[in-house]
């Protein structure tokens, strides 16, 4: 009776165990596979290092047909690949990715025109671009590439003393030319002294800091352009007088009013405490926060900035649309005194903040899908060489272009260069770390657990 008891005994533990099995194995199963379909994680780096930006996202998230990235690389090497690759697989499943070893199928690089080691190359439909590197700033760049089939040019006006994109000096442009190139877009300078006329090839004019006077031609040219359905952004410094003095351009400055948009004959002066935190004088404007529009709706939470920058008011007119886009601190004023470096904050005469730096407008043509669009700011400096990588200036600087070209499915945060977060110690500080590591902490273990033993023996 009671064998027979131990052995029904036996016979129930060994159901409950075979129960318990089945169950954590179907447990382990269905969070395999949910593990495999949603691969979800959380970046805790303070840069996100390990996350993609929110343009590769929207990016990707918005593909209508598949798109096929392939790495070539030694075996030994497809981890470099996979460690960034595998991120993009996360955000659609229309995202195919493929290794190849080139030593072992040759054919298939031969195929695809493949010379190097790590190399990434995007096809989307019959489209195929090659990431100039092996970072998400040229991955996503070459998706940008297989998704526009038009050539987009931006012409940048010279001979009255712009800025310009071959200047590689901390005044020049040559790093928002990069910048440029980045999202596909082709960057050349225009004068307008030599045909008044600009060329139809151009996506968008820029007009970057002109120190003189546009002579009425050139500014014929431009209106008919921006009237005709051109896009073009005005980069206007203050005219001050010290110096290298910066002219009026009134003949550019009536036609801006006619779109709505008025110069400010002024200099602003930032005086927020916040600049003294980031290490910047009164003489830039710092913004943090922003109107409605799709050029700044993605910075929220951004601070750009704006040396010797000057105000403008905006209203609509018969024709023309404008929104403001940022404007100063409450803590800023402007000054009309620009022939002294001497500013008396006091002075009475100052007007006070806060004051419109940047507008977007739309121009009526009266033809279907072909309305002008302009921006307009009250600066260059801030995407000069020495200013561009300022907290989100370059990510306002191409937001802003992507608008006026039309391609506000750009329009986001792009990504950043990673941070160096190495810990840089003096030799002093690094014996102190050695000396209390291998013999300090080591030592206070053993005089614990030897007064511990002392104390039991």
């Amino acid at each position: 009776m009671n064998r027979q008891w131990m052995e029904a005994r036996q016979t129930k533990y060994a159901a409950y165990v075979t129960v318990y099995i089945l169950v954590i194995l179907c447990i382990v199963s269905v969070a395999n596979v949910l593990a495999n379909r949603y691969n979800k994680s959380y970046d805790s780096t303070s840069n996100k290092r390990y996350s993609l930006s929110d343009q590769t996202a929207k990016i990707v998230k918005g593909l209508s047909q598949p798109a096929s990235i392939t790495y070539f690389d030694k075996t030994s090497n497809f981890q470099t690949g996979k460690d960034l690759l595998d991120r993009y697989t996360t955000l659609s499943p229309k995202i195919h990715l493929d290794y190849v070893d080139p030593d072992k199928n040759p054919q298939a690089a031969r195929a695809a025109g493949i010379s190097k080691y790590g190399t990434t190359l995007v096809q989307i439909g019959a489209k195929k671009e090659e990431a100039k590197s092996m970072t998400e700033e040229d991955i996503t760049g070459a998706i940008i590439r297989d998704l526009k089939s038009n050539t987009r040019t931006v012409c940048f006006l010279t001979g009255g003393g712009e800025r310009q994109i071959d200047d590689t000096d901390r005044p020049g442009l040559s790093h928002l030319k990069d910048l440029l190139s980045k999202d596909d877009y082709t960057s050349k300078s225009v004068s307008l002294l030599e045909k008044a006329e600009i060329p139809p090839d151009c996506t968008v004019v820029v007009a970057s800091g002109p120190k003189s006077d546009y002579q009425q031609p050139e500014v014929d040219a431009i209106k008919k352009y921006v009237e005709g359905g051109g896009r073009a952004m005005f980069l206007l410094d203050p005219p001050l007088k010290i110096g290298r003095a910066t002219a009026d351009n009134d003949a550019l400055d009536n036609v801006l009013q006619g779109w709505g948009v008025s110069m400010e004959k002024n200099l602003l002066l930032d005086l927020s405490p916040v600049g003294q935190l980031l290490g910047v004088g009164p003489t830039i404007a710092l913004v943090s926060n922003y109107d409605p529009h799709p050029i700044v709706n993605e910075m929220k939470g951004t601070a750009t900035g704006f040396p010797l920058s000057r105000s403008l008011t905006i209203k609509n007119t018969d024709k023309a649309t404008v929104q403001k886009l940022f404007e100063s601190s409450d803590s800023s004023l402007a000054t009309t005194k620009l022939d002294t470096p001497n500013i008396n904050p006091s002075d009475p005469n100052n007007k006070r903040g806060p004051m419109t730096i940047a507008a977007a407008g739309t121009y009526t043509t009266g033809k279907e899908n072909s309305e002008g669009r302009f921006v307009v700011v009250g600066s260059s400096s801030w995407v000069a060489n020495s200013f561009l990588s300022f907290n989100g200036n370059s990510d306002l600087a191409m937001n802003a272009m992507n608008w006026l070209s039309s391609d506000e499915d750009l329009i986001s945060i792009r990504p950043k260069p990673q941070e160096d977060r190495k810990v840089n110690m003096t030799g002093a500080q690094f014996n102190w770390v050695r000396l209390s590591s291998q013999f300090l902490l080591p030592g206070a273990l053993l005089l614990a657990g030897l007064s511990v033993w002392w104390r039991r023996r």
